[in-house]
């Protein structure tokens, strides 16, 4: 969880402060090229217009010789499951349906 904290702050620039307790931790799913992704999901409360993402340096065009940096993410905003399925990442879908699932059952008091 504190994995979840760590790399919120990185990617966004938003703190977020969450107690144990109340993270529900997803299954790992695989997205192409076979990287891992551990999710975990929390409750908590930002404007997402407030993000500022981190950058990352990559040679751009390929096989140029420049590098150029990019930030990590584009923008952020609140959605619903359904519109969250069409924005998310094909491989990453199965974390949306788990979360779905646990929320609508018990595991919506755990948040």
């Amino acid at each position: 969880m504190t994995e979840a904290v760590r790399e919120m702050k990185e990617e966004t620039g938003i703190e977020i402060s969450i107690s144990k307790q109340h993270f529900i931790q997803l299954k790992e799913v695989m997205q192409n090229p076979g990287k891992m992704v551990l999710a975990w999901a929390g409750k908590a409360d930002f404007n997402p217009e407030e993000i500022k993402s981190n950058l990352f340096e990559i040679e751009w065009p390929p096989k140029s010789g420049k590098n150029q940096l990019f930030p990590e993410i584009d923008k952020g905003g609140w959605f619903s499951f359904e519109e969250a399925r069409k924005k998310i990442l094909a491989g990453q879908t199965p974390l949306l349906e788990e979360l779905e699932e646990k929320l609508s059952g018990s595991g919506a008091d755990d948040l």
